[in-house]
């Protein structure tokens, strides 16, 4: 294995120096906002930051002050003509008559600011004992590439890409590049096998899967071609053509010929092509929510609202500043994934990690430690079952205290259940610092309560809190006649319409079924 990995480090450098050499500039023709390169200077909020009460009101009493305020803040093609049309809640329309190009916005922005040195994503996989680099540069062109080849093979605006990927670059780049010519991605989480597959296959109708030889699993590897192979056999829909990435190192996957493509094969011989802004409301993707049986809920998330709201987030919820390294430990299958590893880092130019190993086991309690330490890693967000099983293991956080002391790091942020008061004050001993719990969901895209780092809430609140409603949330808890519950009664949680930008507009092809399932119970509410 490891000749093997060494001969594609030779062959992939080869590639990259030709494609170097006939590389062309990437113009977008794209309108700079004033303060789209603004650079927080700030450690988390300070004396001059707005505090959570003012901006919270400031969100709910006049949203589309506060949200255009945000938009600046990204590149936009055409500028919108309405920040809020609400004439036919829910169906809530942001930044109408906007275009915008969130790959430009998330990738090129950041070269042509003179950042393309900066690594923006790093992959970091302890199973196959491999660490890799990419810059802002390097990314734009495999990503432009790759969006290139797409178009090769027939995949135009609006056309759907499923992507059926492990933990690698790979996944993040060809999710970028449909986004780039304003295809649609549909990204199924790793761990699903044929069946699951097959039922996403049929539902998004997608003209081409992008896929891998095998994901790595510790002494083990999983075969995802295969699995692809199988879903499509159960499908009565089948796409024009499934392009497959062979890992270097393992097996090549075996190809049907006419239907396969060789994922390297075709970057290398792909002309870049440059960003398509696309209307603010047209879907960057969809997303499927867990479940296994039943009719599929696929989460539509519009394209502009979402970039601007986790571009306003990284900073206002998680207090980083552009150019940190914040790792998101999640699979990019789920919806942090899609927010947290892949769009909103990079839409705030910081370097974004790509983990392909477990919390234990790659090879011990340590290894989330040792990459804090080694990625000079400022922010962590995690599930709380990540850090049970770290803090099973090693009780006393002796591991940790190998890689004391974490200068960068400043706060771990938990999410996707409850944590408990112990795994809670565990962690803050061990990792030194503040642990925010925040809660949300697939259809909300980003956090609905937090913490919130940078409009100065408290970084040590009451242990078991998930903050308080995020700026854009009007949170309320009623009983069952409708009515307002007192503090610490307990009741529904409704979110008062219409909700903020960055949630869901509809359900994929079934608008019907986003009502019923979300709003008639509550008449004007989430």
């Amino acid at each position: 294995m490891a000749a093997n990995v060494a001969k594609w480090n030779i062959l992939s450098g080869r590639i990259r120096l030709l494609t170097a050499v006939v590389k062309r500039p990437h113009t977008c023709n794209i309108t700079r906002s004033p303060s789209s390169c603004t650079v927080h200077k700030r450690k988390y909020a300070t004396e001059t930051s707005p505090n959570y009460d003012d901006t919270f009101k400031s969100a709910i009493e006049n949203p589309e002050e506060f949200w255009a305020k945000a938009a600046e803040d990204l590149v936009w093609h055409k500028k919108w003509d309405k920040v809020l049309q609400n004439d036919n809640p829910p169906f809530t329309k942001w930044f109408e008559g906007g275009e915008i190009s969130t790959c430009y916005n998330a990738v090129d922005r950041h070269v042509e600011a003179g950042n393309g040195d900066h690594p923006a994503v790093i992959y970091d996989s302890p199973i196959t004992k491999f660490v890799q680099t990419i810059t802002y540069s390097e990314l734009q062109d495999e990503v432009s590439r790759l969006a290139g080849a797409l178009r090769n093979l027939g995949v135009e605006y609006g056309d759907r890409v499923l992507i059926y990927m492990p933990m690698i670059p790979q996944a993040l780049i060809t999710m970028l590049a449909c986004t780039r010519i304003g295809a649609i991605h549909s990204l199924v989480f790793g761990g699903f096998a044929a069946k699951e597959l097959s039922v996403r296959i049929e539902h998004a109708k997608p003209k081409i899967v992008v896929s891998a030889s095998c994901g790595v699993e510790p002494g083990k590897s999983v075969p995802y071609k295969p699995m692809l192979d199988g879903a499509l056999e159960l499908s009565s829909f089948k796409p024009e053509k499934c392009i497959i990435y062979n890992r270097p190192g393992f097996d090549f996957a075996p190809m049907t010929p006419e239907r396969d493509e060789d994922y390297d094969l075709l970057v290398s011989m792909s002309d870049p092509v440059d960003c398509v802004p696309c209307p603010s409301m047209h879907p960057s993707y969809i997303l499927y929510t867990s479940g296994t049986t039943g009719l599929p809920k696929a989460v539509v998330r519009p394209n502009a609202g979402h970039a601007v709201v986790l571009k306003w987030s990284m900073w206002h919820l998680y207090g980083m500043k552009p150019k940190e390294v914040w790792w998101a430990a999640s699979d990019l299958g789920w919806v942090v994934g899609h927010s947290y590893i892949t769009y909103a880092p990079l839409l705030n130019g910081n370097t974004t990690i790509i983990y392909e190993g477990k919390p234990v086991g790659t090879p011990d309690p340590g290894v989330y430690f040792r990459i804090l330490k080694e990625h000079d890693v400022a922010g962590l967000f995690v599930a709380p079952t990540a850090l049970r099983a770290i803090r099973r293991e090693d009780p006393k956080a002796e591991y940790a205290k190998k890689y004391k002391p974490l200068k960068k790091f400043r706060g771990l942020f938990v999410a996707g259940e409850h944590c408990d008061k112990e795994t809670m004050e565990w962690s803050r001993e061990a990792f030194s610092a503040p642990v925010l719990d925040n809660w949300w969901q697939t259809e909300t895209g980003w956090a609905i309560t937090a913490s919130c780092m940078g409009v100065g809430m408290d970084p040590y609140p009451a242990m078991g809190v998930a903050g308080k409603p995020v700026p854009g949330w009007n949170v309320q808890v009623k009983r069952k006649d409708g009515t307002i519950a007192k503090p610490g009664e307990l009741g529904d949680i409704v979110i008062q319409l219409p909700l903020p930008p960055g949630s869901f507009s509809t359900l994929w092809d079934n608008d019907d079924r986003f009502m019923d399932l979300y709003f008639k119970r509550v008449p004007g509410y989430y």
